[in-house]
């Protein structure tokens, strides 16, 4: 079983129907026991850094994510706003993340060399793989995946980055490390690319 968690940061039920139509079993939910007994979690979310942190502590689900993700090892994968709370800090809050990757999230300028650069980074946009993963297997020629953010996630180790893309300034779309993987951008929203990378998750992960 896949469990979605739920901490009121964005609608997540895109995300199961996704599952859904890849046959997969997976739970929206903010049960600690749930949680502790799934084989792989999904962390999404969108808005505010500090407010996914603060509902993950208000939920009481910060010690079994760690206990999950450090500990047992699970598979965890974070989007857009979930992959953000995985980084140690956020330009965007004064909380600390979960800390799982060794990045930092910042924000897009919105002038670079003279020229201007609309923030949120929004729309369509291809990716360029960095290291091979099984979660990249199988993916369509020019895969591309919808983007909605205005800050970015930085790694300081160049072994966790996964994907990569520019946007005025060159930002991680995607990292990888060991079990923690994480997408700034929605495959929920990526049509056949994100189903792809889902069922990867799922499948071969």
């Amino acid at each position: 079983m896949v469990a979605v968690i739920d901490y009121q940061a964005g609608n997540i039920g895109s995300i199961l129907n996704m599952m859904k139509k890849l046959g997969a079993e997976g739970t929206i939910t903010s049960d600690a026991r749930e949680i502790s007994e799934a084989k792989k979690i999904i962390l999404p979310g969108v808005g505010a850094f500090d407010y996914g942190m603060t509902k993950l502590k208000e939920l009481g689900l910060l010690d079994v994510l760690h206990q999950r993700a450090n500990v047992d090892q699970v598979p965890v994968l974070g989007i857009c706003l979930g992959a953000q709370l995985m980084c140690r800090s956020s330009e965007e809050g004064v909380l600390p993340g979960l800390g799982w990757i060794d990045a930092t999230v910042q924000k897009f300028p919105t002038r670079i060399n003279g020229d201007r650069y609309a923030v949120p980074h929004m729309g369509w946009d291809f990716v360029k793989p960095m290291k091979d993963s099984p979660i990249l297997n199988s993916l369509p020629d020019d895969p591309r995946f919808y983007f909605v953010h205005s800050y970015y996630i930085k790694c300081q180790a160049a072994q966790d980055v996964l994907l990569r893309n520019t946007y005025g300034i060159e930002f991680d779309s995607a990292f990888e490390k060991q079990n923690i993987v994480g997408f700034q951008f929605h495959p929920e929203k990526s049509h056949r690319f994100g189903k792809q990378l889902l069922k990867n998750f799922i499948e071969k992960y």
